[in-house]
């Protein structure tokens, strides 16, 4: 086994909510990082991907737990480790060369020695004869370029990349991304191993030599999948397609080694975080299913690419559906239910009310407002006990995001209403969903 350049050992970080209460983001978090591998982390958004990154990056401390790097105890920001961040974060008033030097300006480096890396740097990434650009001249990979060459202009051992293809389109991103892995597999990066993080299954599978999944509430890597193909790869070989079904089965069954997931019923409990799917896109998907090619069943990459969904929405639609008793989530694909094939033949009466039912049974925080609204003598109570209830397990961006989430299928649903003007929320006329 190659030597670990850093390492995690059951690592448990927390953050403290509004009001005061310890909310833990990571918990048992067990990982290393060898010389001359890359290593992917996938995990749906808050999962504390980032957090992991920073507490890497020395950027952060740790609640409990250890961080080694060199077999040293790590406290602070590491010479040898370097990251890039999904936004290009340039100082506008600074050119390319300006920029990339920061970093050895702040280590004490010579101007000249500075200015000799720098320009090296921007010649490696590919931006040679732009050194004297300010970033508004620049696309945004080409400004994406120059993060990555700030990064790598203090020779870092690690590179962390924090979703750095993400705010790309996707053929800058595939350019980029193919780029750096021609310089890493060609030896022309001082790099010795790089954690990159992603929402991307097929990126994940065409860079990396190990995948792992990351589980949420709290973060803590679930499972791993080792890959031992030769790159360059090919994204249409039946291989990677095979690992790209492999990871999608992982991430959506739940399973906790990394053999072929069996279908497991999804258990929520009141303040779990809600998939970020809306209704009408949702729908979308359950009648793409009922196509006459896919009779009620469809392989999650393929449905992806067909629908035109990168995974970060691909996914969380897939996991509402079996949320909901819709479809069932298995070995990578997304299989039609009796009652979702109810659903889609049914009228937009008949949707809205399966909707409603589905909803108050499966979805604890829905049941939950309804229970409470019930409850109340005027049928209508403000937003805020339900964002302060979610805030004990979540921060405060996700909780507005899970209770918007719960409203938008509530009132879809008939099973409350919502007053955006008030904030509050109320039974709908009839009372019953």
């Amino acid at each position: 086994m190659a030597e670990a350049i850093v390492e995690l050992k059951g690592v448990r970080k927390s953050f403290r909510s509004a009001d005061g209460a310890a909310r833990p983001v990571l918990e048992g978090v067990d990982f290393r990082l060898a010389e001359g591998e890359i290593v992917a982390l996938l995990g749906q958004s808050g999962s504390g991907k980032s957090t992991l990154l920073r507490i890497l990056a020395g950027l952060i401390g740790v609640d409990g737990g250890g961080v080694r790097y060199r077999g040293q105890p790590l406290y602070g920001p590491a010479r040898g480790i370097a990251m890039v961040f999904q936004s290009f974060a340039l100082f506008p008033w600074l050119t390319v060369q300006q920029n990339v030097e920061l970093g050895l300006e702040a280590r004490g480096v010579e101007p000249a020695e500075r200015a000799r890396r720098a320009a090296a740097a921007i010649a490696l990434i590919g931006l040679a004869g732009f050194e004297g650009a300010l970033p508004r001249e620049l696309s945004g990979g080409m400004r994406q370029r120059v993060g990555i060459a700030r990064a790598l202009v203090v020779e870092p051992e690690v590179l962390l990349m924090d979703e750095a293809f993400s705010a790309l389109d996707v053929l800058t991103g595939e350019r980029l991304r193919d780029d750096i892995l021609q310089l890493w597999d060609g030896g022309a990066m001082p790099t010795k191993a790089m954690l990159v993080v992603s929402h991307n299954i097929e990126e994940a599978v065409l860079m990396a030599d190990r995948v792992l999944i990351f589980a949420s509430d709290p973060g803590r890597v679930r499972a791993e999948l080792p890959i031992a193909l030769p790159r360059p790869r090919d994204g249409e070989s039946l291989e990677v397609r095979a690992l790209i079904d492999e990871v999608y089965t992982l991430m959506t069954a739940g399973a906790a080694v990394v053999e072929r997931a069996r279908e497991e019923p999804l258990h929520m409990h009141l303040g779990d975080r809600l998939p970020d799917a809306d209704v009408g896109r949702m729908e979308a998907l359950l009648e793409m299913l009922v196509d006459d090619d896919r009779q009620g069943r469809a392989d999650l990459p393929q449905l992806a690419e067909e629908a035109e969904l990168t995974d970060q929405e691909l996914l969380p639609l897939a996991q509402a559906l079996a949320l909901l008793g819709f479809a069932q989530l298995a070995d990578a694909d997304l299989h039609l239910t009796p009652l979702g094939q109810r659903y889609v033949e049914g009228t937009h009466t008949l949707r809205r009310q399966l909707f409603g039912q589905q909803l108050l049974a499966h979805v604890p925080l829905a049941a939950h407002i309804r229970h409470s609204l019930e409850q109340a003598p005027s049928g209508e109570l403000p937003e805020e006990p339900f964002l302060h209830l979610l805030s004990e397990s979540l921060d405060a961006v996700e909780a507005e995001r899970v209770l918007r989430t719960a409203i938008e299928w509530g009132r879809y649903g008939e099973v409350f209403e919502y007053d955006f003007h008030t904030g509050l929320i109320h039974l709908p006329e009839g009372g019953e969903p």
